[in-house]
């Protein structure tokens, strides 16, 4: 089996590809559950919890080389997210996972040297040196990387729910007949999508939401523009 658990930025971490492919579950499914999880955890006035345990990041696809998201999990944000998970062979997985995390925190433990002062200064200026030294590179990776995640990553589940109240205070704004507004529902959201050349608004890349949402904020439905034409 490979590792379940491994070190990042000095801490044991485990992320939400090792969870879907031991625990048997599509990794999108696993997504669902702890953005799900984050978002109770906003509700409940607990970010505090939320933004050190939860870290965001993304991974490049074997096959197609595309960008995906996925999730790096403390030991606590693991706990929380698979409390829901019950199966006899998950409860089995959810030891294992335990164990590794232990395992880790008494490495990071036993590594920790013990040095004299002189040697503790002359080590943090080793690292500041070094650090640096590798910034700019970092910054570049950085750059290069948030470029490709501009182009290729969609906007977020509560990035679509803020565009949905934009399109329906919208289309509020034009009618208070349940039936017509059905059907301007349908028109802003074909609008959208064959301007922006996506199957549907949760399509919509992040770099293109702010323009997505000033489209929506000036959206006409075509009678009320053929009606201005005929008045002009």
């Amino acid at each position: 089996m490979n590792q379940l658990v491994y070190i990042e930025n000095n801490r044991p971490v485990t992320d939400s590809l090792t969870v879907a492919k031991v625990f048997g579950k599509r990794h999108d499914h696993v997504i669902r559950d702890i953005e799900s999880q984050i978002e109770k955890l906003i509700e409940a006035g607990e970010e505090k919890f939320s933004l050190p345990n939860f870290g965001e990041t993304h991974y490049v696809h074997p096959q197609n080389k595309q960008l995906y998201k996925k999730y790096l999990l403390t030991e606590d944000a693991f706990t929380l997210i698979a409390m829901s998970y019950t199966t006899v062979e998950v409860m089995k997985m959810k030891v294992k996972f335990i164990e590794e995390f232990k395992l880790m925190k008494d490495e990071l433990q036993n590594n920790i040297p013990n040095l004299t002062k002189v040697e503790a200064e002359a080590l943090a200026l080793h690292r500041t040196a070094d650090m640096i030294v590798k910034i700019p590179k970092l910054e570049q990776k950085i750059e290069s990387v948030e470029q490709k995640v501009d182009k290729q990553i969609t906007i977020t589940q509560g990035e679509q729910r803020g565009l949905q109240k934009k399109i329906s205070s919208r289309v509020y704004m034009f009618s208070q007949d349940k039936e017509e507004r059905r059907y301007l529902f349908a028109e802003i959201y074909r609008d959208i999508k064959d301007r922006w050349g996506v199957p549907s608004y949760r399509d919509v890349l992040r770099q293109d939401r702010k323009d997505v949402v000033k489209y929506v904020n000036a959206w006409v439905p075509k009678k009320k523009d053929e009606e201005k034409g005929e008045i002009a």
